[in-house]
């Protein structure tokens, strides 16, 4: 009798761990992460927190649908403002330093022995798949996504043109309606493909807000009035209408994106799925085209947007101050998968912060990020030097080490690094990002600025957009919320700059940036200064 039941108890035991693999993988999460290339902090949730900015004039419900079923973060950061290097970060979860030379824009190179939370959640029984852009511009394109493997783009890629595609049809309102069918479709074939009760992690990431959209479409296309930005603007860009109008129609892609987002949460609420994935919602770095943002450690060009929603298991309507870094999403999602995050992973995982019913800040060591930058365009300095930075964020400072001071961070251009000749026309300068000054992207906004070379009321405009910068930057947050006012040299606050570059040093040596170990010239020697063809399309 005694053996019967030993036995009985070892088929238990054995049909127990046979079918604890399939019924666990029904239980698990979904992961649905919706990442708007170029989406700085634009969105109408922000807006009801903090009034006065661009982001009055913009509608994001979907967004702020995630973030009221969810959590709002305020102090989300980039690791480095430019595509590839954040998305690196991001999807490898660790500092963009870290990643070979995936901490470049052009010439990126994808090394496949660093691990990535969607290869690692495929390995552990997860569909994966991504629609348009996640990794790139690199080699292999979307190399730590799958590549084409996990690509589901068989509706179409025209929702990256979305202002260029509406506004040139006859009816406006049914391209926008063929567009937001053509995200449907990608969705639905990426989920028509799993298998019954397995779980999923897919990547909407659409390159609409990325430069160029239609001249006048966020008024056109979405009622935005570009001249309610009067006096919304950052004070270091001219009040003028040119101006306005190019944030406007950066606004328009704004809801364009947010409109793609609406899809998918409808889909996934008409599948039952929407209760058991975790929505993330977030943009790869600040505004481009505009000085100070894309490219620029400051938080025009660092700050983004982030909420979460994951049903029951996130209680909602909260609104954290937890100071948040991308990488930080990466060993997030594993966690809550049910993943052991890889010991190189340097992000934190932010689960529990999810999980509390606290807002406010969360978690009292969460009270800072790191970021930086290094190389994006290749041929905009001699020899295809990069403009090295590195900087510590925290709620009331923001310093930033320039390692470089005697490079131009946009670039070399008329005046700025080059003999004053005759400049670019307004035409160039708006729509090819190389005539000048290339590591801000081509605009009206760049076009009107530069064309004011040489008019003494324009001078300050050109100095912050393209000037030298000094060693040090230290800029006190809530007195000086656009950081125009540097302290650095200032004897009053000497303590806190030599606190925080101290900090900031300490953080790097220990996770091995190549910028302060060895001799420090990793990124200025090839192959990080190798040139760099752009591929014809």
């Amino acid at each position: 009798m005694k053996s019967l039941i030993q036995r009985l108890l070892l088929l238990t035991l054995f049909f127990g761990v046979l079918f604890a693999g399939p019924l666990e993988a029904a239980s698990r999460p979904n992961i649905v992460f919706a990442f708007a290339d170029d989406w700085g902090r634009y969105a109408s949730a922000y807006a009801k927190l903090e009034p006065g900015g661009p982001s009055d004039l913009v509608a994001t419900p979907n967004f702020d649908r995630i973030a009221k079923e969810g959590v709002l973060f305020k102090n989300a950061f980039v690791n480095a403002p430019s595509c590839t290097p954040c998305r690196s970060s991001l999807l490898s979860g660790q500092y963009f330093w870290r990643t070979g030379r995936g901490a470049i824009l052009q010439g990126a190179i994808w090394d496949e022995t660093i691990p990535t939370y969607p290869l690692l959640l495929e390995k552990e029984g997860y569909h994966i798949g991504h629609s348009y852009k996640v990794w790139s511009p690199g080699t292999v394109a979307n190399a730590p996504y799958g590549a084409r493997r996990t690509a589901y783009n068989k509706s179409g890629n025209k929702f990256n043109r979305f202002s260029q595609f509406v506004s040139e049809a006859d009816n406006p309102e049914a391209a926008k309606q063929t567009l937001y069918d053509e995200v449907r479709g990608n969705f639905t074939s990426f989920l028509k493909d799993r298998d019954k009760n397995e779980p999923f992690c897919y990547w909407f990431g659409p390159t609409n807000c990325h430069r160029k959209w239609t001249k006048g479409s966020g008024k056109t296309l979405w009622g935005i009035d570009p001249d309610k930005l009067e006096g919304k603007l950052p004070p270091y860009l001219p009040d003028v209408h040119i101006v306005r109008e190019d944030f406007a129609d950066y606004l328009g892609e704004v809801q364009a994106f947010d409109n793609g987002l609406g899809v998918l949460i409808d889909e996934l609420e008409r599948l039952g799925e929407l209760e058991n994935t975790i929505v993330i919602v977030s943009g790869d770095h600040g505004v481009p085209g505009i000085p100070r943002g894309k490219c620029n450690l400051y938080d025009l060009g660092t700050h983004v947007p982030l909420a979460i929603r994951w049903g029951k298991n996130v209680p909602a309507g909260r609104v954290v101050e937890d100071f948040v870094c991308l990488p930080d999403l990466a060993p997030t999602i594993l966690e809550a998968a049910g993943v052991e995050p890889p010991a190189v992973m340097t992000g934190r995982s932010l689960l529990k912060v999810l999980k509390t019913g606290s807002s406010g800040l969360v978690d009292a060591s969460r009270d800072a990020v790191i970021i930086g930058r290094e190389r994006h365009v290749a041929s905009v300095r001699e020899g295809n030097l990069p403009y090295p930075q590195r900087a510590i964020r925290t709620k009331d400072f923001l310093y930033i080490h320039n390692f470089k001071p005697e490079r131009y961070p946009m670039g070399d251009g008329n005046g700025y690094g080059k003999p004053v000749e005759p400049l670019p026309t307004y035409e160039e300068l708006a729509n090819n990002t190389f005539a000048a000054y290339g590591d801000l992207d081509a605009s009206p906004t760049k076009a009107y600025i530069t064309l004011g070379l040489g008019k003494p009321e324009m001078q300050e405009y050109l100095d912050i957009a393209f000037g030298l910068r000094p060693k040090e930057e230290l800029y006190e947050i809530k007195k000086d919320p656009h950081q125009l006012n540097n302290l650095a040299e200032n004897a009053d606050y000497s303590k806190v700059r030599e606190q925080l570059s101290t900090r900031l040093f300490s953080v790097l040596r220990q996770t091995g940036d190549p910028r302060v170990t060895g001799d420090g010239t990793t990124y200025d020697t090839p192959p990080f200064t190798d040139a760099f063809k752009r591929r014809k399309r």
